[in-house]
């Protein structure tokens, strides 16, 4: 039975695929460096961001997705970023490492980021997980050629790039990654065991923005959406952030036909507000008909932020008139 859902599971992707979405998170407002290379150092401090995710717990072969980013501003006109992060999804595994650079503008009241990313993908399989349909395994030799029944490994190089808008209450921004489109290919294997592997990245499209609303002085209210697109498919995360003194936060999110998710967590501001450390959690609450065979979705943040802000010099003047 418990092959039988896997295999379903993991059907939803398959081994060619032509559009599949990046790994999401519920947190996405956390997130932003990772889908828009823009972001890099708009918030003008050295920041860090661990991310798990852990989806439809006890169903076999969910998605497990966690990852790392770091960004820093006032470098060369702008500020730099890094993102790694690994998705598994049953016997399939991604991952992707780059490098981002943003180069600042002062637009009107807030900040314009350019932003471009440069990296690897790497796309593996686990031949040995594998239930074909009509019964074979890596162990009685498995006869799909599409299929790597003893695994196999494809790696090839990335691009993004974004624009990102910022100001004290606002922030928009638009990207796309995956821009060359690459497929991965992969053939070895003899006889029965042959196979022929290919993946192709599809282009992915970003859109978000978000506002901050001062309700009275201990409270602020950040609506925000994030729209995600592959060109054949889309989905629409809209998000509601409450904030008790810049300290304690709680929220939810409703991702169209998939899942509600509620988060809350703690912004812990440290050496006299120079750095702050972040956690939080969020629970989706699924929507679509796999509900009933999983136990939701828990995902989990850990941030810091170092600000360097630099302090404006005091001036002094002199006046003859006490000279």
């Amino acid at each position: 039975m418990k092959k039988t859902l896997t295999t379903i599971a993991l059907s939803i992707t398959g081994l060619v695929s032509f559009a599949q979405q990046d790994a999401q998170f519920s947190m996405n407002m956390f997130n932003r460096l990772s889908v828009n290379p823009a972001y890099a150092g708009t918030s003008e401090a050295l920041c860090g961001t661990l991310l798990y995710r852990q989806q439809w717990t006890n169903f076999p072969g969910a998605p497990k997705t966690g990852l790392f980013s770091l960004d820093f501003g006032r470098v060369l006109g702008g500020g730099v970023g890094l993102t790694v992060d690994q998705d598994q999804l049953g016997f399939e595994k991604t991952l992707k490492a780059k490098l981002a650079y943003s180069f600042h503008l002062a637009v009107g009241p807030g900040v314009l980021g350019i932003g471009l990313d440069a990296g690897m993908i790497q796309k593996s399989v686990d031949g040995t997980k594998w239930l074909a349909p009509d019964g074979s395994t890596s162990a009685t030799g498995g006869t799909d050629q599409a299929i790597p029944w003893g695994g196999a490994a494809a790696t090839t190089y990335d691009v993004g790039f974004g624009l990102y808008y910022t100001t004290k209450k606002l922030y928009v921004g638009i990207s796309s990654l995956h821009l060359p489109e690459q497929t991965l290919s992969k053939s070895g294997g003899a006889n029965s065991l042959a196979y022929n592997f290919d993946y192709k990245v599809a282009r992915h499209y970003y859109v978000m923005a978000g506002y901050t609303f001062d309700l009275n002085e201990n409270f602020k209210l950040t609506p925000s959406t994030l729209v995600k697109s592959d060109a054949s498919s889309t989905q629409v995360d809209i998000n509601m952030l409450l904030k008790w003194n810049n300290m304690v936060f709680i929220g939810a999110s409703y991702r169209l036909t998939d899942a509600i998710p509620i988060m809350a967590g703690l912004e812990w501001p440290m050496r006299n507000n120079k750095s702050t450390l972040k956690f939080g959690y969020s629970y989706d609450m699924t929507l679509s008909a796999i509900k009933n065979h999983s136990s939701g979705t828990h995902e989990i943040m850990l941030g810091f932020c170092q600000k360097f802000k630099k302090e404006p010099k005091p001036q002094g003047h002199m006046n003859v008139r006490f000279l």
